[in-house]
Formats: structure tokens, sequence, C-alpha cells
């Protein structure tokens, strides 16, 4: 539709660089293709994509938030990490053959003074919301602004500093409003692939790692939304001063929504995404965010 031209090309950016540094996403494509699972690429329902944000002033999901409002979202349900010491917000897309977004921020001001005062030197160089001077019709703009720098490139020291007390403002302070993951719509695959332990078995025999912090499949406590991820793998991060490191890249997720119980009776070629459970669930999420840390991560390591 022409109303949301301007959507799908944001999306396929977002998706093209996203496919470029995360080799697993070809690589399950492949194998999924190999399988006879899917045909191409485009089979693939994508039930959601994820952005992390630190939570400043200017920026976190107040700031991100605007462009995909813009674009037609809805912003739903809001979730509350304590450990982690996150906020997030999900939001519904204008049309179902579009993906769900989910934006987390890390609640800055709940850290240490010296760890705020790492992210607070980074963050302070952005004066103004950069989304207000966004021309939020221009996709290319907003493309180019979703895998542009915010804040100067960090030293590694200080990213290792910002680790130790939150390995997710350490992915952030380095790779801003990168993508951190798309999510595979299980459930729409066909039998006995819809169901995630065959899918996670289809996974590992192909030798992708999954997270299994929490479990490998984290389910809701009415169990109608199942969720799996691999474990990041890392990429090659350039520092400032010219260091250059492996780090925590981004990962691919999965999720199984199960048919709502009022819509059970439905044909299976009849089930459509309103049948299905929706939203997503703060403790499956808590685990899913552990796929970029070292406690996961250190699993990979010789795969980089």
């Amino acid at each position: 539709m022409q109303k949301y031209t301007a959507l799908e090309a944001v999306l396929g950016g977002l998706m093209r660089r996203y496919q470029e540094r995360v080799p697993d996403v070809q690589g399950i494509i492949a194998a999924m293709k190999k399988e006879g699972l899917i045909a191409t690429a485009d089979d693939i329902e994508n039930d959601h994509i994820a952005f992390r944000t630190m939570g400043v002033p200017h920026l976190g999901i107040q700031s991100l938030e605007k462009i995909f409002l813009h674009l037609g979202y809805e912003r739903r349900d809001h979730y509350f990490f304590k450990e982690k010491k996150l906020d997030a917000y999900w939001y519904a897309p204008p049309a179902p053959e579009y993906p769900r977004i989910f934006i987390s921020e890390l609640r800055v001001g709940d850290l240490s003074s010296t760890t705020q005062a790492i992210i607070h030197s980074y963050t302070h160089e952005v004066t103004s919301d950069p989304v207000d001077v966004l021309d939020l019709n221009n996709a290319q703009a907003i493309d180019s602004f979703l895998h542009s720098g915010l804040w100067r490139t960090p030293t590694y020291a200080d990213f290792l500093e910002l680790g130790k007390e939150s390995e997710y403002a350490a992915w952030v302070i380095y790779n801003r409003y990168y993508l951190n993951h798309f999510t595979v719509s299980v459930h729409n695959l066909p039998a006995p692939f819809n169901k995630l332990e065959d899918f996670n078995a289809f996974l590992e025999r192909n030798g992708f790692v999954l997270n299994d912090s929490g479990g490998k499949i984290k389910a809701s406590p009415d169990g109608y939304l199942r969720q799996s991820s691999t474990v990041a793998r890392k990429v090659q991060a350039e520092f400032a001063g010219g260091e250059s490191q492996l780090i925590a890249g981004s990962y691919v997720e999965f999720a199984e929504r199960g048919v709502l119980a009022e819509f059970r009776h439905l044909p299976a070629d009849q089930l459509r995404r309103e049948h299905r459970r929706e939203g997503f669930e703060a403790g499956n999420a808590d685990k899913i965010f552990e796929s970029t840390y070292s406690s996961q991560t250190s699993k990979v390591s010789d795969r980089s």
C-alpha cells in the first residue's frame, strides 16, 4: 500500500544492515530453505524487531518512538525489569503484515554514580532531541539516522567499565540504535517445526547456539507465548583510538504464539495474527536480553 511506503523502506533498511552484520541470519535462512521450511526469506513472518536505548535527556523511548508512531505504530503495554534496570514498551503495527516493535530503555538514574558519569560523558553530546529535526516523511533520512552515531565512539576501557554494572549499557554505548534482533514466527512454519521444541532441535542440529538462561524455551505463565533465541556472535568493533576488539553483536529470536481458546475451533488455514496471543511477557524478555551478555556469548566466542 502506498500509505506504508516509508515504513517499508525504513524496515527494509534496518533488516538489510542487520543481515549484513549478523551471520546467523543468513545461516538460519539457508538451513530453513534446505530443510524445506521456506522457499524464500520472504516466507518468514517477522514477529517483532527490538531496539535498546539510554534513558537520558533528549534520547530514550520518548525520542525513538516518535519515528514509529509517525509511521503508524501504536504504543501498547509497559514492562519493567527491576534487576536489569530497564523500562520497555511494545508497539502494534498499522497492519498485520508488519512486525511489532519492542523498545527498551536503561534507567540510567538507577545506576551507580561511576557508571552514570561514563554514560553522560557521551550522551551529554546530544543537546536536543535529534528526532525533532528529522523529516519523518523521508524514509532515507530515517534510515540514515538509525544507523548513525549519536555520540562519539567510546573507548574500550569505558565499554568494559560499563559492562561491570550493566552489559546492556555497554552494548548500547557502542551499538546505539543498531537493530538488536528480529524474530521468526515459528507458529507459521510447517509441522512439526511450528513448535519450539522441534525448531530449536533443528537449529542445534545445524550448529546454532541457543540462549539457555531460564531454559532454552522461555514461556509466559499462560503458556501462550513461548520464545527462544540464538546467542549473539562476536563482531569486530572499532573503538576510539583505533583499538579493535570482539564484542557481542545482535542475535535472532524465535516466537511461538498460541491460538487463543475462543479461536481454537478455526481450521489452521484460517488462523490470523489476531487469533493468537498478543503482546509480550516481562519474564521471557528478561532472559532474552541476556543473549548479548557474556554469560551466554562466552559459549560462541570461538565462532566469531
